[in-house]
């Protein structure tokens, strides 16, 4: 076997293991960031204040003194939940936007939403060659 029939496959695989290495540090610096995301939504009202972490976890509620004037248990229950579920969806959007360069967003939010059949459709899609669907 001469030099040169070794030449184009080590190029080509040495191309791979940089790529490889360059978006593993790129992801290892993604996840730092997305470690940070804190997203803060109000209520309609802004009697609600609610912010989340990139897992969705409540971190703060705020309730203005104002929500005390009119008693209302129900509808306050419900402000706060809105709140919170919209200021985890920007989390989730934002860590979907963050990542988007080393993961395709359907691949990622199927992840998040532990929708392990889209999951593995996708896998099972990727190892029979197929095009991603966008």
């Amino acid at each position: 076997m001469e030099d040169g029939d070794v030449a184009g496959p080590q190029a080509y695989a040495d191309e791979l293991r940089e790529t490889f290495m360059r978006t593993r540090r790129e992801a290892t610096d993604l996840n730092a960031r997305a470690q940070t995301i804190q997203i803060t939504e109000k209520s309609a009202d802004g009697l609600v204040s609610a912010t989340v972490s990139v897992r969705g976890d409540l971190i703060r509620l705020d309730l203005d003194p104002r929500v005390f004037r009119r008693p209302d248990a129900r509808g306050l229950a419900d402000a706060i939940t809105d709140t919170v579920q919209r200021a985890k969806a920007k989390a989730m959007e934002e860590l979907v936007g963050l990542f988007e360069p080393v993961v395709p967003p359907e691949q990622l939010r199927a992840h998040l939403d532990g929708d392990l059949e889209t999951v593995l459709d996708q896998f099972s899609s990727r190892i029979r060659g197929e095009r991603r669907r966008r």
